[in-house]
């Protein structure tokens, strides 16, 4: 199982967001050799844009890109985007280009990314158990054509040896960190939006799970383990249990969530790789790492 540090692009004043993630996209890849994947296709609306062009818009933005990372240069030509004569440098280390990975709550997703060896990251707000059902059709997916599940498991992560401190350090920030990504569900109550979103395959967000988020208790978001939050040794079995369901390639933790200091966050990035990773360390990583 590999381990990462889940974060959001910003861009900045004076450059195109394309710019931005293909910049970024190629630094990540240069330096890790890691893939990428897509942003929400839900706000489609506030964007002025048709709902029913979220999907062919994506699937020829992924045209573009494998253009992009095969072709020394490419133009492309689609109902929605057009690109003459682009040349994209530096030339991808992976061949034919960096893995690609999804995320997003609709069964198609999960399906058409097992079917295409995708990886898929989950969303960070949901317990396994509403996740179990899509995973197993991305996994069942990924083996009907052959692949390898690569699932990504993002969590929001908060670690303190002092189980006495733990509660009072994290509590407001987890629960504002729900609420936080709840909150656009405000924007869709209407009983024509939610029957659009059904019909146009983004029922998640009329069903009224993101507002339940907001109603959860602290024991009941620790105990559902929407967050690991505990001592090194309870975040250790609780990423075993992880491990153990099956296809998890990375879990993907978030620390700084909900407006926590800064030095929270620190810390929990400190703990988290001073006691938790070794505990998943292979004998051979081990001794590569003691040489």
């Amino acid at each position: 199982m590999r381990f990462g540090i889940y974060c959001e692009m910003q861009t900045p004043p004076g450059k195109s967001h394309y710019d931005q993630t293909w910049e970024i996209m190629r630094q990540i890849e240069h330096a890790d050799e890691s893939g990428f994947g897509r942003g929400h296709a839900w706000l489609f609306g506030p964007s002025s844009l048709p709902l029913e062009e979220s999907r062919p818009r994506y699937n020829e933005a992924i045209k573009i890109l494998e253009l992009a990372f095969t072709k020394e240069k490419f133009s492309y030509h689609g109902q929605y985007y057009n690109v003459d004569d682009v040349s994209v440098v530096p030339r991808p280390i992976q061949k034919p280009y960096p893995k690609f990975y999804t995320g997003g709550t609709s069964d198609i997703t999960y399906q058409m990314a097992g079917e295409k060896g995708w990886g898929i990251f989950v969303p960070p707000l949901l317990p396994w158990k509403v996740l179990e059902g899509p995973l197993n059709i991305y996994k069942k997916a990924c083996a009907d054509h052959g692949h390898e599940s690569d699932i990504v498991y993002i969590r929001p992560v908060y670690i303190d040896e002092d189980e006495s401190a733990i509660r009072r350090e994290v509590e407001q920030a987890i629960l504002n960190f729900l609420a936080f990504n709840a909150s656009p569900a405000e924007s869709i109550q209407s009983e024509e939006k939610k029957a659009e979103l059904r019909a146009k395959g983004y029922g998640f967000y009329a069903s009224g799970a993101l507002e339940s988020l907001t109603k959860l208790k602290y024991e009941e978001i620790v105990e559902q383990e929407i967050a690991f939050i505990g001592t090194p040794e309870k975040v250790i079995e609780q990423v075993k249990n992880l491990q153990a369901k099956g296809g998890i390639g990375e879990l993907a933790i978030v620390s700084n969530f909900g407006g926590i200091e800064h030095w929270k966050s620190i810390k929990t990035q400190h703990m988290f790789s001073k006691h938790v990773m070794p505990a998943f360390r292979s004998k051979t990583g081990a001794a590569l790492a003691a040489d």
